[in-house]
């Protein structure tokens, strides 16, 4: 699978139906009539976009004054309808993806793909064996028709409209995403794959995602994203929410090469129950600006959660990502290992909370910051929040921030190793840790993917 950016900004689509520009409360009454919703719905949508318009831009983080919300399409339909056999979907549509790699990858390996193409999944196929165990993997507008009572028991349960602007914006506006629920005891053994797919100037992606896991139920979902370059920026603000009930195990991948001027501003959270794990693996490139905090709440005893996350910030872009772990209950365990790469002036920072609160005894944790800057314009920002509220507790915080250094290079690049190639083998070591969590396809295309962003950045 590649997850290189495409440059066929001067494709024209023949879209199905595409909303006017701008935000306003006739164009979330359109979306929630044409996807046929229910009024409790259409009610949440409406109360959210007031949430919205009631908040202030975050106070702290990247610089957001150029965004500007009027200037964006909020609801691009592609296809009148969802095709589940990839033979059908239109040839314009379809070469984006082959060229993007979806198919091979849902032959070779996957357990079930969905890719969203603007505002709207336009193929889904999840594989027979996993179906007839009761494994639901569909979108959200058909998770929301088709198994109403499970849906709206979950769905904004952990994250509400009124969490944040961008989840208020989200909230109002959604469309697309992946809806999955693993029933009790049901391991599945190969990942559920999702790709979402920006095609057009100042579009908003609003896709949101709801996983539920239950008891001793496993699975691991794994999604990109990417866009092509225009003029204007255009914004992605998804939600995702993770239920992971006794004994489960969810491990959430994304790898997101964003054009260097779309707003990717994303939250992401899970609750752990009772013995159950939740992992973020977090590969954030591209964008103007990214601001993402995938957080674990450990609600119950013997809960765990994992972050592990990796920005590559360059010339223009500021990566501000990390992660929250919220320790709730008494033996619950987690890391936090952050990695960011600044370069071409680019800034990266970490952003992160560990929070255990009274009663949490026997709570082990460990967190960890590293940084790489490839020249002396780029800057890393550490902002790591600690609040420890139990005495017998085992928590540990390391920062690390180094540069590649003449030495290095010079001992490479003796040996016949060009700047560029040397410099790719430090990053590379650098972020093993993430890269060893991936399946082999993903690992080796995120090696391409470094090896490419390393190309001039050096000497």
């Amino acid at each position: 699978m590649s997850w290189l950016i495409l440059s066929n900004s001067g494709d024209i689509m023949d879209y199905h139906y595409k909303s006017k520009q701008g935000l306003n409360k006739q164009i979330v009454i359109d979306i929630s009539e044409r996807k046929n919703e229910p009024g409790w719905m259409t009610d949440f949508r409406l109360k959210a976009l007031e949430i919205f318009e009631s908040l202030p831009l975050p106070a702290w983080g990247p610089d957001l004054s150029e965004l500007n919300i009027q200037d964006i399409y909020y609801y691009i339909k592609p296809l009148e309808d969802q095709k589940t056999s990839w033979d059908d979907v239109p040839d314009k549509i379809k070469n984006t993806f082959e060229a993007l790699g979806i198919p091979q990858a849902e032959r070779t390996m996957l357990a079930g793909v969905g890719a969203q193409f603007e505002s709207e999944v336009v193929y889904k196929s999840l594989k027979k064996e996993w179906s007839s165990k009761g494994v639901i993997f569909c979108d959200m507008t058909n998770g929301l028709a088709l198994y109403p009572e499970l849906f709206k028991k979950y769905f904004a349960s952990i994250i509400p409209a009124h969490d944040n602007k961008f989840a208020a914006l989200n909230s109002a506006v959604w469309s697309g995403g992946s809806f999955v629920y693993v029933p009790e005891g049901v391991h599945i053994d190969m990942p559920l794959q999702a790709y979402f797919r920006i095609n057009q100037s100042q579009m908003g992606q609003f896709e949101r995602t709801l996983i539920i896991a239950e008891k001793n139920a496993k699975v691991h979902y794994i999604e990109g994203c990417s866009a092509p370059i225009y003029k204007k920026s255009s914004l992605h603000s998804a939600v995702v929410e993770i239920s992971a009930h006794e004994g489960s195990q969810v491990v959430y991948t994304t790898i997101q090469n964003w054009a260097s001027n779309i707003y990717n501003l994303v939250t992401k959270r899970g609750i752990a129950y009772k013995n159950a794990r939740i992992s973020w693996v977090d590969g954030n490139f591209g964008s103007k600006v990214t601001m993402k905090y995938p957080s674990v709440i450990l609600k119950e005893p013997g809960a765990q959660g994992d972050i592990l996350s990796i920005a590559v910030a360059s010339e223009g872009q500021h990566q501000d990502s990390g992660g929250k772990i919220i320790h709730l209950a008494p033996d619950t365990h987690s890391t936090i290992i952050s990695k960011s790469i600044s370069k071409n002036s680019g800034r990266a920072s970490y952003r992160g909370l560990l929070k255990v609160a009274k009663g949490a005894t026997n709570v082990r944790s460990r967190v960890q910051c590293d940084a790489l800057m490839l020249d002396d314009q780029s800057q890393s920002d550490t902002y790591p929040t600690m609040l420890i509220h139990e005495s017998e507790v085992d928590v540990g915080h390391e920062a690390s921030v180094s540069k590649i250094s003449d030495e290095q290079l010079f001992y490479l690049t003796s040996r016949g190793i060009t700047k560029a190639a040397a410099s790719a083998m430090i990053v590379n070591g650098f972020i093993e840790p993430f890269i060893k969590t991936l399946p082999m396809e993903y690992a080796v295309e995120l090696n391409r993917l470094i090896n490419a962003e390393m190309e001039g950045s050096i000497g």
